[in-house]
């Protein structure tokens, strides 16, 4: 699961209808004067200026500005580009149409287990935490669509009245359907209000939540998306993310500064066993990685440059369980291969390396890596007899 500023949500949300207010993403303050130049509305209405990153209460920290004319908001974008906040030094603002409103509605679609739920209520904003039980639901079945007689009976127990059911049915139609085509984990519109100009709805906010892995079935997906971490992504990180992108399988790569053991593991599972086992013995992680689904040799030689580049390591360990169809011989060629490279770059000075692994080609796999002794790296090499955790065990205590 994988999170989408709101800009490029709200770009998400107008292309299934799903109407938003007029808006900028800036990224560079040169930006600004430019952009009043070429967009005619910022000169013709109020607007709002918020901090395009990925954090909670916004408002309370000083990073939303609101009801400003086109000077107030220059200003404000200014003042609020390059602040640092909870660690996180804010490198994106975007600037939106003021919508004035009376009344504020919520509207979501939550991806469940056996499907999905679309959530309404009569309020928004702070109002929706404070009075959960009040918001009503229906649930979709996977590969099922809301009918209208659903949505409408679901409008009605929220306590829409007259024409505002039948708008906020559609609404709500047109958001499964972005939230179904997209790949969409959960999208949330708070508030949702009616626009007086034209008296039709309009999402304010966007929440949106998408399944990260899914970028490949969707080539127009140019956005990236929030770091996780209270961080903006590491440019390995994101070369990783980009490789991800366009591959059969898996690979994913997460920087943590000061660590002495770097993690080199297949699968998610085994990401997360081995990185237990590591902080159970007192190790310091300095990395999260993993490679899956049998991606190809060059992606495995990809991450495993990074991970040999990371500073301080002592430790790699190469580890997971008895693959089911990842071919072990593959992807240990491309992970001796970003050995080798590492190793001619003289990044491999005083890093054991640690292996343990099962799977298709294994015995082949597992003989190339304990070769490796035989170039010099300091290399030890178990198979599926040893048990993950020993692996760990001796990397750390001998």
């Amino acid at each position: 699961m994988a999170k989408v500023l709101e800009g490029p949500a709200m770009e998400l949300f107008n292309k299934w209808g799903i109407r938003t207010p007029r808006h900028v993403v800036i990224s560079d303050i040169h930006q600004v004067d430019g952009l009043v130049q070429s967009n005619q509305w910022m000169r013709e209405c109020k607007m709002v200026v918020k901090a395009h990153e990925a954090i909670g209460s916004r408002m309370k920290l000083g990073l939303v500005k609101v009801e400003l004319d086109i000077d107030q908001a220059v200003a404000a974008a200014k003042e609020i580009m390059g602040r640092t906040i909870q660690g996180l030094t804010i490198s994106q603002v975007i600037i939106a149409e003021m919508v004035p409103h009376q009344e504020e509605y919520y509207l979501a679609v939550k991806s469940l287990r056996e499907g999905a739920e679309v959530l309404m209520a009569k309020f928004g904003g702070i109002e929706v935490e404070e009075n959960w039980e009040k918001v009503t639901k229906t649930f979709v079945e996977v590969g099922e669509t809301p009918t209208d007689e659903q949505l409408e009976k679901c409008a009605k127990e929220a306590g829409f009245t007259g024409e505002m059911v039948d708008k906020v049915r559609k609404f709500a139609f047109r958001l499964f359907e972005c939230y179904d085509n997209e790949d969409g984990q959960y999208m949330e519109i708070n508030p949702l209000t009616i626009n007086p100009a034209d008296g039709k709805l309009v999402a304010l906010d966007a929440v949106v939540l998408l399944d990260a892995d899914a970028r490949f079935r969707h080539p127009d997906w140019s956005f990236s998306f929030a770091p996780e971490f209270g961080r903006a992504y590491t440019e390995d990180e994101k070369q990783i993310m980009e490789i991800d992108s366009r591959v059969k399988g898996s690979v994913k790569f997460i920087e943590i500064p000061g660590g002495e053991v770097a993690m080199l593991p297949a699968g998610g599972g085994a990401s997360v066993f081995y990185s237990d086992a590591v902080v159970a013995l007192n190790g310091s992680l300095a990395n999260y990685a993993e490679y899956s689904g049998d991606p190809p040799a060059w992606a495995v030689e990809a991450l495993t440059d990074k991970i040999c580049s990371l500073p301080g390591v002592k430790h790699i360990i190469v580890g997971g369980a008895i693959a089911n169809f990842t071919d072990v011989k593959a992807t240990f060629t491309g992970i001796i291969a970003g050995f080798r490279k590492a190793k001619e770059e003289g990044k491999m000075d005083g890093v054991k390396i640690w292996v343990r692994r099962g799977g298709p080609n294994e015995a082949i796999g597992l003989d190339y890596m304990r070769k490796l002794s035989d170039e010099g790296f300091d290399i030890q090499v178990f198979d599926r007899y040893t048990p993950l955790t020993d692996l760990v065990k001796f990397a750390l205590k001998g």
